[in-house]
C-alpha cells in the first residue's frame, strides 16, 4: 500500500490535534469540571483523559502502539457520547447534537488512522 505525503500530513495533524486537546484538558480542568460533576471521580477524569489524549497523539506520530492508541481514542470518544453528550442532549443542551456528531467523526477518523498507520513506516518510505 502506497501512502502519499498528504495522507501522512493528515495523520500527523490528527495526532497534533489530540496533543492540543490533551494539553487543553490539563490546563483547563477547572473550566471543564461541570461536564464531569455528575460522574464519580469528577476532575480526575479530566486529567486522565487529557494525559491519554497526549499519549495517543505521540503514539500516532511515533507509530508506537498507534493502532491501539487510535482504537482506545475511539472507545474513549464513544464513552464521552454515552456519559457526557447524551445526558446533555436529554437536558436540552443545544450543543449536544453537534458534540455527538463531532465525536462520531473523530471515532471514524481514529479507526481509519489506526488501520493505516502501520503502513506508513517513515516519511522517506512513502
Amino acid at each position: 500500500m502506497r501512502i502519499h505525503i498528504p495522507t501522512f500530513v493528515a495523520v500527523v495533524v490528527f495526532a497534533l490535534v489530540w496533543i492540543f486537546f490533551g494539553i487543553a484538558h490539563l490546563v483547563n480542568a477547572k473550566a471543564l469540571s461541570p461536564l464531569v460533576a455528575r460522574i464519580p471521580g469528577g476532575v480526575f477524569w479530566i486529567y486522565f483523559t487529557g494525559a491519554a489524549m497526549i499519549l495517543a497523539g505521540f503514539a500516532i506520530i511515533l507509530n508506537k502502539w498507534a493502532k491501539a492508541a487510535c482504537y482506545f481514542l475511539a472507545l474513549m470518544l464513544f464513552i464521552f457520547i454515552l456519559v457526557i453528550h447524551l445526558p446533555s442532549l436529554v437536558r436540552g443542551d443545544f450543543a449536544a447534537p453537534v458534540n455527538i456528531l463531532k465525536d462520531l467523526g473523530f471515532i471514524a477518523a481514529s479507526i481509519v488512522i489506526g488501520n493505516i498507520r502501520d503502513h506508513i513506516r517513515q516519511l522517506g518510505q512513502l
